[in-house]
């Protein structure tokens, strides 16, 4: 879907492109020239985005929201949720070289956590992962591939909901769709963050001059009604530090 999208943009010659950060691979690969702002990629130097976040280099500059680097806190969140779960289901998509296995292993083992692997490639395959995690006795999810669960959150929502497993998405449109809680970088922050970026490159600022900079405000989102017909009690200390709670 992504790349038909980059493509057109392409064909339409525009000045600058803004993107999301799953959608920059597809735009890399439509275009050497035209400008790109990532407004948040997990990893864009590991994910060969980019050759440093110094020194972009090529066509692409913009923000990096830490999604790899919060994935431990992530963990430890759903930990304080369900401190009596002994394993967690990860929902993602295809991991050909086992980098993200690798980021959530080291942590998930640290907190005591067996982690259990579910693979989607399609919004097809989403509702046998829940089924799949449900049998396999998981005792929490953290929902990531986030190009095919995101278009689906509700239907996502939906899942955790009927399989009872206390869900961690990436980020807030999740939870406002139903799920109970994401944690991620301020989007509207990202957004409002790479507009400098794209006034800086229209006046003449070449992508690989623009370091890549960090996200610096993170959001916790964290959905009481869900929750509540869960039969989950939230932690004050989760609640005190929420950035917002849907009732």
């Amino acid at each position: 879907m992504w790349r038909g999208q980059a493509d057109e943009l392409v064909r339409l010659q525009v000045d600058v492109i803004v993107c999301t950060g799953i959608q920059t691979w597809a735009l890399k690969q439509a275009t050497s020239t035209i400008p790109i702002v990532m407004a948040g990629a997990g990893d864009p130097v590991g994910e060969g985005l980019i050759q440093s976040l110094a020194h972009p280099g090529g066509n692409i500059t913009g923000l990096t929201d830490q999604g790899y680097a919060v994935v431990g806190k992530r963990l430890e969140m759903l930990k304080e949720l369900v401190p009596s779960a002994k394993s967690v289901a990860i929902i993602s998509t295809p991991d050909p070289d086992q980098r993200f296995h690798k980021i959530v292993e080291a942590p998930a083992g640290k907190l005591g956590l067996k982690v259990l692997w579910f693979e989607i490639r399609s919004a097809d395959d989403i509702e046998g992962a829940f089924k799949a995690a449900t049998q396999a006795g998981a005792g929490s999810v953290f929902v990531a591939g986030m190009r095919i669960t995101l278009p689906q959150a509700r239907r996502v929502a939906e899942l955790a909901a009927v399989s009872r497993l206390p869900a961690m998405y990436l980020i807030r449109p999740y939870v406002v769709a139903g799920g109970l809680i994401s944690y991620n970088a301020d989007i509207f922050d990202m957004w409002r963050r790479a507009a400098v970026y794209v006034d800086k490159i229209l006046k003449g600022v070449k992508p690989a001059d623009l370091p890549v900079e960090q996200a610096n405000k993170f959001e916790l989102v964290i959905n009481l009604k869900t929750a509540k017909a869960l039969g989950l009690t939230i932690p004050p200390s989760l609640l005190q530090r929420a950035d917002e709670v849907i009732q």
